[in-house]
């Protein structure tokens, strides 16, 4: 699995895998926690 940085502007902080959203800070309203997007990606597995 690779991981890339796309810098955004206006505080945008998603993370997505294979094209599909598995965190937004815009939906939330908030950063992740450290575990939550790990998580999250351990469930795309």
């Amino acid at each position: 699995m690779e991981a890339r940085l796309i810098r955004g502007d206006r505080g945008i902080f998603d993370v997505a895998v294979d094209g599909t959203i598995i965190y937004s800070k815009h939906a939330t309203g908030r950063f992740p926690e450290p575990e939550e997007v790990l998580s999250a990606l351990r469930e795309r597995r």
